[in-house]
C-alpha cells in the first residue's frame, strides 16, 4: 500500500496538482487531481483498494482510522528522494457511509520561486518589504498567495523575526514562529495576534483577514512600526480596499498603512507550465482612483497590457488570454 500511495503522490506532485481527491463512486473509487483549476480523473479502482488507500494516508496523519462518517482534519509531511511536501488531508462519510478523502498538497516555499512572468512585479513586492505597513494578496484559492508571502519573507528571516498566524499552518518553515489558529480553545485570529505581539516579532504572516476584530489588531499592528503581510478574499485589487472598509477600516488608516495591494492568479503557460501574473496598486497610488472612485474596470490597465504581452509572445495562448482578460 506504501508503494501505491506513493506512486499516486509522485505523479501528483510531478503536475504540480494542489489537491488530490478520494470520490466514491457506485462500487469504485474516482481519484482526481486539481491542476490549475481543472479536475481529472488519475485512476479509478475498487472500493476496497480505495478504501485502503485513505486507510494508509489516515494513519499517517495521525487520523481516527476506524471513523468513517465524522469530518477529520490531519496533515503529514511526505518526502523522497527529491521532493517534501506538506500534506493537509479532510474527510468526511456520506449518508450511506462512503468516505471521501481531499488532500490538499502544500509545496515548499521555494517549488515555485522562480514561476513569474515580470520580476520587476516581485521586485515592487520587495522593496515594500524593507518599509513597515500592510502588504496585502488576494486571488482565488490556489493561486500562489501564501507561497509568494512565504518567499518574501524567507529572504528577511535571517535579519528579521518573523511569525505567522495562519488556518491552518500550510508552509512548514522552521525559520518562522509558527501560530495556528484554535477557535476551540479560544485562538483566534485576533487573539493569537495580540500575544504575539508580545514577542515584539518584526514580520507577521496573517493567514486571512476575515473579521473586524483582526482587521484592526493588523491595522494597529502596523501602524506601531511591523511589516504585515496577509491575505484578503476578494476578486480584484479593487475589491480587497472595499472588503477592508466593510471590516471598519477607515481611507486615512488604509492611506497611513498600506504598501502594497497584489492580486495574483497562476496561468497556465504554451509550454505546459504555470506562472503567476500580478495585478499591484501601491500605497502611493491610492487615492488617483480607488478613494475619488474613478474605478472603469475590474483590473487596472497595467494588467491588461501585461497579460496581451504574454500572449503577443506566445507564454500563453488565445484561451488563457481571454479566460483570464478580467481576472
Amino acid at each position: 500500500m506504501k508503494k501505491s500511495v506513493e506512486i499516486l503522490l509522485q505523479e501528483a506532485i510531478s503536475l504540480k496538482a494542489s489537491d488530490i481527491f478520494f470520490f466514491p463512486k457506485n462500487d469504485r473509487y474516482q481519484i482526481k487531481v486539481n491542476v490549475l483549476g481543472t479536475n481529472r480523473i488519475i485512476k479509478e479502482c475498487s472500493k476496497e483498494f480505495g478504501g485502503q488507500l485513505i486507510n494508509y494516508l489516515k494513519f499517517q496523519s495521525n487520523m481516527a482510522v476506524s471513523e468513517k462518517r465524522r469530518p477529520q482534519l490531519g496533515s503529514w509531511i511526505y518526502s523522497d528522494e527529491k521532493n517534501e511536501v506538506f500534506c493537509r488531508l479532510s474527510s468526511v462519510g456520506d449518508f450511506l457511509g462512503n468516505e471521501s478523502l481531499v488532500v490538499r498538497l502544500i509545496f515548499p516555499s521555494t517549488f515555485f520561486e522562480e514561476n513569474y512572468f515580470f520580476e520587476e512585479q516581485i521586485y515592487t513586492l520587495q522593496k515594500a518589504c524593507i518599509k513597515n505597513g500592510l502588504i496585502v494578496f488576494s486571488g482565488p484559492m490556489g493561486s500562489g498567495k501564501t507561497t509568494t508571502m512565504y518567499n518574501l519573507a524567507r529572504k528577511l528571516a535571517n535579519e528579521k523575526h518573523v511569525m505567522s498566524i495562519e488556518d491552518p499552518i500550510e508552509i512548514y518553515e522552521p525559520n518562522f514562529l509558527q501560530l495556528q489558529v484554535n477557535n476551540k480553545a479560544q485562538m483566534s485570529y485576533s487573539e493569537l495576534l495580540k500575544v504575539a505581539l508580545r514577542h515584539h516579532p518584526d514580520i507577521f504572516l496573517i493567514g486571512e483577514i476575515r473579521d473586524n476584530m483582526t482587521a484592526k489588531v493588523a491595522i494597529n499592528a502596523a501602524l506601531s512600526g511591523h511589516l504585515i503581510l496577509t491575505t484578503v478574499h476578494a476578486r480584484n485589487v479593487y475589491g480587497v480596499y472595499q472588503r477592508l472598509k466593510n471590516l471598519g477600516i477607515s481611507d486615512e488608516e488604509l492611506q497611513q498603512t498600506m504598501q502594497v495591494i497584489s492580486y495574483q492568479r497562476l496561468i497556465p503557460t504554451i509550454d505546459g507550465g504555470a506562472k503567476v501574473l500580478f495585478d499591484q496598486i501601491e500605497g502611493k497610488d491610492l487615492d488617483k482612483d480607488i478613494i475619488q472612485g474613478n474605478i472603469q474596470s475590474r483590473m487596472t490597465k497595467d494588467w491588461r497590457e501585461k497579460l496581451e504581452y504574454c500572449y503577443l509572445n506566445n507564454w500563453i495562448n488565445k484561451e488563457s488570454f481571454e479566460t483570464f482578460i478580467e481576472g
